[in-house]
């Protein structure tokens, strides 16, 4: 079945279950990524005893690497075919745990051992490139363009499950076992999914000429601006929740980075059709204002309740934002450069991470914790202005076959 075949798209009720392989296979491989979430800051900062930019500086380094890695991916998706990328991600990311581990050979050394965490995050952020490029456009091959608002709630919601679940297993096997326990878990879990994998009938890739990455570009840039500026909030409570948690010497940190993902994963379960329904635009407007609260929330918490409340609101509003926008970018790009599209589509949220994470770090270290969600409250609130643009010239939604 080639690409260019299945342009009809899959009857409501079967989209599940078509989609539900490429769902466990990204759910497994992103456990990998959740499970480092409440160990890195940690081991980083107390553990390597580095500064709160530095805490930034590696989490956003997987961010740039996946940003540069996002158009080769796409790319290789549209020609090489959807299943060679994935596996190619698991691989890599099994690299990226056996440099992990390697960078715990140099402890005593901190400069030595952050530079080889660094490069561990990088190629983990190549891995997650490829993971995300192939799981997508082969979800958009088999279900068709009808369903992309649902294609990309079904991805997002197994990226986020795994997150939700990684979160407090990370957070056991870092306090029993130490970091080294994260370095297995990143190289086994990865070559486990290739079995998975395996088994799985190939898409062939389209046969059609590309268009230059330049008109991809103009296509897609302005929801993916819209998309860059909501993530900032998602970066903030990732990396510096933990921070925020020991600083105030409040415990369990892992249910804030549970509960972001458990209201994320709620929004995309619940009101993953709205985009393809009602207009992607519309529904990121009222995503980013709900988010924008969530930030705000954790910004005036005195208590680690509201902290909770504010990550499950904020995880919440932002679970439609990619596909909100992404529908519309899906919509303005050339139909045989998808894979490209969703390549730089992606790589926004990519750029916006990696640039801002370490800066929040610096926020940070300036004006304290607090004040890092404060700014990605602004931020974030700063994406509604392209909403509101993007519902003015927005085409007409998808209809999906009832």
């Amino acid at each position: 079945m080639s690409v260019t075949t299945s342009q009809v798209p899959v009857a409501e009720p079967s989209v599940a279950a078509t989609l539900f392989p490429i769902v466990a296979v990204i759910f497994s491989g992103f456990l990998v990524i959740g499970l480092a979430m409440p160990a890195l800051p940690l081991h980083v900062h107390q553990g390597l005893g580095l500064d709160t930019f530095m805490v930034g500086l590696v989490a956003g380094s997987q961010f740039a690497a996946s940003l540069v890695s996002r158009f080769t991916a796409g790319h290789l998706a549209d020609t090489r075919g959807v299943k060679r990328v994935v596996v190619a991600g698991l691989i890599a990311a099994s690299v990226a745990g056996l440099l992990y581990g390697l960078s715990l050979e140099f402890v005593e050394m901190p400069a030595i051992s952050l530079a080889t965490l660094l490069l561990g995050r990088a190629i983990l952020g190549g891995a997650e490139s490829f993971m995300v490029a192939g799981a997508l456009n082969w979800g958009l091959a088999l279900a068709g363009p009808a369903n992309t608002g649902r294609v990309m709630s079904w991805v997002g919601t197994a990226i986020y499950v795994a997150y939700a679940a990684g979160a407090p297993a990370g957070s056991a096997l870092y306090a029993r076992h130490g970091f080294a326990a994260i370095a297995l878990a990143t190289i086994l879990i990865p070559l486990l999914t290739l079995l998975v994998v395996a088994p799985l009938r190939a898409i062939a890739p389209s046969r059609h000429a590309r268009p230059a990455l330049t008109k991809v570009l103009r296509a897609i840039w302005l929801p993916g601006l819209g998309m860059a500026l909501s993530s900032v909030g998602f970066g903030a409570i990732t990396t510096f929740v933990v921070l925020l948690f020991a600083r105030n010497g409040w415990s369990a940190a892992w249910l804030a980075l549970s509960l972001v993902s458990l209201g994320f994963v709620i929004g995309r379960l619940v009101f993953g059709h709205l985009p393809d329904r009602i207009g992607g635009p519309l529904v990121a407007l009222v995503c980013i204002l709900v988010e924008a609260a969530g930030q705000a929330l954790i910004w005036l918490a005195t208590m680690p309740v509201l902290v909770f409340a504010g990550a499950a609101l904020a995880g919440l509003g932002y679970s439609l934002v990619y596909p909100g926008f992404g529908v519309e970018a899906v919509r303005r790009a050339p139909p045989e450069s998808r894979g490209l599209a969703m390549g730089a589509y992606t790589a926004c949220l990519d750029l916006a991470l990696g640039v801002t994470t370490p800066l929040l770090g610096l926020i940070a270290g300036v004006a304290g914790l607090n004040a890092v969600f404060l700014a990605s409250t602004l931020v974030v609130l700063s994406a509604a202005a392209i909403a509101l643009s993007l519902i003015r010239t927005a085409g007409p939604p998808h209809r999906s076959l009832p």
